[in-house]
């Protein structure tokens, strides 16, 4: 839409119309936002993994092929999600200025979680996928450690993720220098 300078409207007194409007990026508060992140991240990994994932092998109406082929679509979507997770999480820790990016803790836990994600996508999630459909066309495949992997795997990210949290709330409980001690 233009505006027309010619018009007498008191509400564009004293606008510059000549040169285009500047963003101004905000203020942001990257130990908060990294905690935020962190703990919703954790939390989803807690409420699809240790938590939906155990119950629905419980439900005695729903079949070992349904069920699945429920957790395959989960986990398959759930996985893109942690992939937005942690792509923020690398975008906040690695384009922050010093001495936010330079710590080298923070920086292994985030490509960690990153490590993590590429062996589940490109290895395990795939032949995981490739057991369950062999189940459900009705040719159980021999007995294999990789569930048990991915359930490490989760349990390691959980771990990455809670030194991450932790990391964040010990830089949010530390006072900068020369702020007064309250006793």
């Amino acid at each position: 839409m233009l505006i027309d300078p010619e018009l007498n409207d008191p509400g564009l007194a004293g606008l510059d119309l000549t040169t285009p409007p500047r963003f101004v990026w905000p203020t942001i508060n990257r130990p908060v936002l990294t905690l935020a992140l962190t703990m919703l991240y954790l939390g989803l990994i807690l409420g699809v993994s240790f938590l939906a994932t155990p119950v629905k092998f419980s439900a005695p109406s729903l079949s070992l092929p349904v069920a699945l082929d429920v957790g395959r679509v989960t986990f398959s979507l759930f996985h893109m999600v942690e992939w937005g997770m942690v792509a923020l999480l690398v975008l906040i820790t690695f384009s922050a200025p010093a001495p936010f990016h330079r710590s080298t803790l923070q920086s292994g836990l985030v490509l960690g979680l990153a490590a993590i994600l590429l062996v589940d996508g490109l290895w395990l999630l795939p032949h995981l996928s490739e057991r369950v459909q062999a189940i459900i066309d009705g040719a159980p495949p021999a007995p294999s450690p990789h569930h048990a992997l991915y359930a490490g795997l989760e349990l390691i990210k959980t771990g990455l993720l809670l030194g991450l949290a932790q990391r964040q709330l010990a830089s949010l409980s530390r006072k900068p220098a020369g702020t007064p001690q309250c006793d």
